[in-house]
């Protein structure tokens, strides 16, 4: 029974999406496929206007076929196909063509094409048989192959059946047309040398259709149920692509195997801790639009000098934002690239607080920063259920508790001695004022402070 339902629903999936369910795809996703299908229809369009003129250039180039006493068709097919093409190539850059309208262009398309090869015994003054012999038949396997471009397998469908019910019906025409010279044999030299019909041959022909119909849909339809995934893991890609720092993003999607919780390695690096004085209290008195306004501008100019500086957002923690230097990618002035940093935020935001005020923050909009390095590992930690890439270590304990210590210190950004004797090795020149055997709290022992801002 399940299996039975099972075919049921993917005759239907066939049938509705070409082959593949479009849940779980994003619409700005979906929205991208349709204009994608829409361009392949105009793809299409062109393909056969340049097939039109090409067959046309070489009938009229070429020299005139002997033998042909009767009425002419071709130059009236072809141009009633190109003016139909042009019609529709003009209609496809105006709007979206509705599906009756790509079934009515493939059934033109065969019956012009049918009409054509068909008028070719009365050209000749010959048996209906005649036609069944026309090497223009050919071009009918292009006509269906032409459907492929759109991606969806139904359209190859609908062409290659009416492809082979359009030559069925022509073989039983002539099957039933008065025989005169035409007769049905089993010669296949007779065959070709009258105007005798071999049935094998008629049914040949059909099969052949009927086979390049059926191995082209199933194509598309695997390749479309296999674009349909890539999609949606595309677009979860370009989603996560925002919640990591490049390099983190890469070792996920690209590497070998999915990290794992345990997978780290440690890096000499250095981080910077950002918070913002009073938020709390001050959040609790506004409305709730107004604070995410507010956490926005303001994560998002953080954000723009963190990464000026060739620093990465770990996390953001609230109102406040923890980012590394050299952690998830050697450098070789991660200290320097911090403490630029955290100037350059501590600036930023100054400059920004007239529209921080703008938004509905009341008062002077003001942060407090700090920058630690040494040793950090990097790596994933939690369970097999919720992984997380992030930094440990004593520079991240440090930073913080350093950015706390801005309040007793009255300052804006600091650091520690250690770290700021790092970043002058490796070409920080700034001049800071120190602040020896100060006592931080959380801290065990003294430490000496340099004022970065």
């Amino acid at each position: 029974m399940n299996a039975v339902l099972h075919r049921i629903r993917t005759l239907f999936l066939f049938l509705v999406d070409g082959g593949a369910s479009s849940e779980g795809v994003p619409p700005r996703v979906l929205q991208e496929i349709a204009r994608r299908e829409d361009a392949a229809e105009q793809l299409i369009g062109w393909v056969q206007l340049a097939i039109v003129v090409a067959f046309a250039a070489l009938y009229f180039a070429a020299p005139r076929a002997e033998g042909s006493s009767g009425q002419n068709f071709v130059p009236a097919t072809l141009f009633a196909y190109f003016l139909f093409t042009v019609l529709r190539i003009g209609l496809s850059y105006r709007f979206t063509l509705p599906w009756w309208y790509l079934i009515l262009s493939i059934f033109t398309d065969v019956l012009l094409l049918c009409g054509l090869i068909f008028s070719f015994h009365i050209q000749y003054s010959q048996p209906v048989a005649f036609s069944l012999k026309v090497p223009t038949m050919v071009y009918l396997f292009i006509f269906i192959a032409l459907r492929a471009l759109r991606f969806d397998p139904r359209y190859v469908l609908v062409a290659g059946l009416t492809a082979a019910g359009g030559w069925f019906l022509m073989v039983l025409y002539a099957l039933q047309s008065d025989m005169g010279e035409m007769h049905i044999t089993r010669n296949f030299v007779e065959y070709l040398t009258s105007n005798s019909i071999l049935i094998g041959a008629e049914i040949d022909k059909i099969v052949t259709l009927l086979g390049v119909t059926f191995i082209l849909s199933l194509a598309l339809y695997r390749a479309r149920f296999m674009g349909f995934i890539a999609a949606r893991s595309s677009s979860a890609a370009e989603d996560l692509r925002r919640f990591f720092a490049p390099e983190v993003f890469n070792s996920i999607t690209n590497g070998v195997e999915l990290p794992g919780s345990g997978h780290c390695e440690t890096r000499q690096a250095a981080v910077l801790f950002v918070d913002v004085r009073g938020f709390t209290p001050i959040a609790e008195s506004l409305p709730a639009a107004t604070v995410m306004q507010v956490l926005a501008h303001y994560q998002q100019t953080a954000l723009a000098e963190i990464q000026r500086f060739d620093g990465r957002v770990d996390k953001f923690l609230g109102d406040g934002i923890l980012a590394t230097f050299g952690a998830v990618h050697t450098s070789e002035t991660y200290a320097a690239d911090a403490l630029r940093a955290a100037e350059a935020v501590v600036a930023a935001l100054d400059t920004t607080a007239i529209e921080i005020a703008g938004i509905g923050w009341p008062g002077v909009f003001r942060i407090g920063a700090a920058v630690a390095a040494g040793p950090l590992t990097v790596g994933v930690i939690g369970a097999s259920g919720r992984l997380e890439y992030t930094v440990i270590g004593n520079p991240v304990n440090l930073a913080a508790k350093l950015e706390n210590a801005n309040k007793a210190q009255r300052t804006r950004a600091l650091t520690d001695l250690a770290t700021f004797e790092i970043a002058r090795a490796q070409g920080y020149s700034a001049d800071l004022p120190l602040r020896h055997g100060t006592a931080v709290a959380g801290m065990a022992h003294l430490i000496d402070l340099a004022v970065v801002a």
